[in-house]
């Protein structure tokens, strides 16, 4: 970041889109303190393992709490943290290689429990760190190092993936937008629930999609991004559906569910029917 503060230099390729949403994380995070005058102490971020680690350090100056897990069990080591901690923002911060390969079991459990975090899942369609392997959002057919004939399996579709597990929020983004993608992460983490934010993030050495993203012109390719209309009804979820299918990558929030209670409020409901007992008395529980 700077000559005074080495510790925090980032490890990304030039032009990588992950600078992009580091720098939505921060407003976002930056936004959220001053509305709410909670210290910037109040968040958690929670790495799993690849490029997108990088983002457990986000500022100069205070910092978010930061846990570096291991590959693909960020929900799990979030779910822990939120449990402990429910007064504390936790924030997910992923890659689509760990979240929804090796992670991707997860995610069913944690969107039906409706955890109250918000994950951001940076898309790039590859495995960036471990040198450009195939990952499930890699396009049937792509030559890579893992697939030197071709990818055999179909990609995935993340934005469906989330609206038929039952998360109860999600957004889609791109890392080229980070004043956009700002304000889509700040409405995930004030949603009480699970809120997914999946981001279009170009791997600039692996697979540079930027262009097919943003379009050009000259060359006379037409942008896959498009803005979510304004009538878009977000708590319809057939339309979510719909739009989810549709030719390209919608820019905004696609589904938002608030009628469903969170984990958090679920468990004070539960609290409130279990009999309370002394430790003498737990104790004698166990005695045969």
């Amino acid at each position: 970041m700077s000559k005074k503060n080495p510790e925090y230099d980032f490890k990304w390729c030039p032009g990588c889109g992950d600078f992009g949403v580091r720098r939505a994380l921060e407003l976002a995070m930056i936004n959220r303190l001053e509305e709410t005058g909670k210290p910037m102490e109040n968040n958690v971020v929670v790495a799993g393992i690849g490029c997108s680690g990088n983002l457990v350090h986000l500022l100069e100056g205070n910092q978010p709490y930061g846990f570096h897990g291991i590959h693909g069990r960020t929900l799990p080591v979030a779910m822990g943290v939120k449990m402990a901690r429910p007064e504390l923002n936790v924030v997910v911060v992923a890659g689509d290689g760990d979240f929804l390969s090796i992670g991707g079991e997860h995610i069913g459990p944690q969107a039906a429990r409706n955890l109250n975090i918000c994950a951001v899942v940076m898309d790039n369609g590859v495995y960036g760190l471990t040198k450009g392997q195939s990952s499930p959002t890699t396009q049937l057919g792509t030559v890579t190092s893992s697939t030197p004939y071709g990818k055999i399996e179909a990609e995935a579709d993340p934005l469906e993936l989330y609206l038929t597990l039952g998360a109860s929020f999600i957004a889609s983004g791109f890392s080229g937008q980070p004043r956009e993608l700002a304000r889509l992460i700040g409405q995930g983490m004030d949603h009480e629930g699970f809120a997914m934010v999946h981001v279009q993030s170009p791997c600039t050495t692996y697979n540079d999609t930027f262009e097919l993203m943003k379009g050009n012109a000259r060359k006379g390719i037409d942008p896959l991004l498009y803005e979510v209309p304004e009538d878009h009804d977000a708590s319809d979820r057939g339309a979510a559906f719909e739009m989810i299918h549709r030719r390209g990558v919608p820019m905004g929030v696609i589904y938002k569910d608030e009628t469903r209670p969170s984990l958090e409020q679920r468990m004070v409901e539960v609290r409130g029917k279990a009999p309370r007992r002394s430790v003498d008395e737990l104790m004698d529980s166990f005695a045969f």
